[in-house]
């Protein structure tokens, strides 16, 4: 009977040794993706703002009255006053230059929201400029969409 109830307990706790790895492994795999996806997104931003589209580039926000955008000014509420402020501080292709990003790091909080640390560098004519960035990201229905971000 004593030799069943040994069997028994380690059946169980094999069971929850398997539960806790394919979890950890299911974790793994969705950070993993998370980041995959994260990052192939801020390379199609890249793509469109150096075509100078910014309204491609803006796909990766939230459209959304309370997306934060917060800059050297300060910070800035919705999606269109974003647009509308990088329309009017970047109003041609030669303002624009050629931009690219370096992602420092990348941590996920839970399953639908992350944050991202990252360099941006913009090469053009007129000087070259660049600084940091920290963007919230939330999977909303689905997408991983900017929530907010604050570049320097």
């Amino acid at each position: 009977m004593r030799y069943l109830n040994k069997i028994s307990i380690m059946k169980k706790y094999l069971f929850l040794l398997t539960i806790i790895f394919l979890s950890t492994k299911f974790y793994a795999q969705t950070e993993s993706t998370m980041k995959s996806t994260i990052q192939k997104i801020m390379h199609e931003q890249e793509l469109a703002w150096n075509k100078g589209d910014i309204d491609g580039f803006m796909l990766a926000y939230w459209n959304n009255d309370s997306l934060k955008f917060i800059g050297k000014n300060g910070i800035q509420y919705g999606w269109k006053n974003t647009l509308e402020n990088y329309k009017k501080s970047y109003p041609d292709k030669a303002t624009m230059g050629e931009l690219n990003f370096t992602i420092v790091s990348v941590e996920q909080f839970s399953e639908n929201v992350c944050y991202v640390i990252g360099k941006w560098d913009l090469k053009r004519e007129k000087g070259d400029v660049g600084g940091y960035y920290t963007l919230l990201w939330k999977k909303i229905y689905g997408k991983w969409l900017i929530v907010i971000d604050h570049t320097s």
